[in-house]
């Protein structure tokens, strides 16, 4: 679990996940939080049954690395987002996050603050050296959150930009 001034970031177990997944306010009643608005886009239920769930029941490896993270506030009790990291660290140590904020809570700096407690978790990961993390060209207020966290802008392509963080812990 990961606290900020403002947030709590706590990565979901697999039976967590699977309340997460059914949006009926079951994780929300398990975690003792307010009932939450939140919709599951399709390709975050992709990844969920996909790649999420698959790797965090996996016990060679650590949950820590493919879990969703879920974004609470403390002074709401309540979800306001999520962040994942999209596996353990390359060959580079190198860690790929996403996230998103719920609609309800968007431009309250929720997000950027979450970033900053993810950043500094990795921090003290001895196999993390740095962190990526691509947003859409169009997506304005995910490339203030990046860039919040002084995060650089190393490619493109024809959809999407690309970040890097470098220097983790220095």
């Amino acid at each position: 679990m990961i606290e900020t001034e403002r947030l709590v970031l706590k990565p979901l177990t697999y039976d967590q996940l699977l309340k997460y997944i059914k949006a009926d306010g079951s994780l929300e009643v398990e975690l003792n939080l307010h009932a939450s608005d939140r919709t599951i886009s399709p390709e975050l239920r992709e990844a969920l049954e996909q790649t999420i769930l698959p790797n965090v029941a996996d016990p060679s490896k650590d949950y820590l690395y493919s879990t969703l993270w879920t974004i609470i506030s403390k002074e709401a009790n309540s979800m306001v987002g999520d962040l994942c990291i999209i596996g353990a660290p390359n060959e580079n140590g190198e860690i790929e996050i996403g996230y998103g904020t719920y609609d309800d809570f968007t431009g309250r700096g929720f997000m950027t603050e979450a970033v900053g407690g993810i950043i500094h978790w990795a921090s003290l990961q001895p196999s993390v050296n740095a962190i990526i993390a691509a947003t859409e060209k169009d997506n304005i207020a995910s490339q203030v959150i990046l860039q919040k966290n002084n995060f650089m802008k190393i490619g493109e392509t024809e959809t999407l930009l690309n970040w890097k963080l470098s220097t983790i812990g220095s």
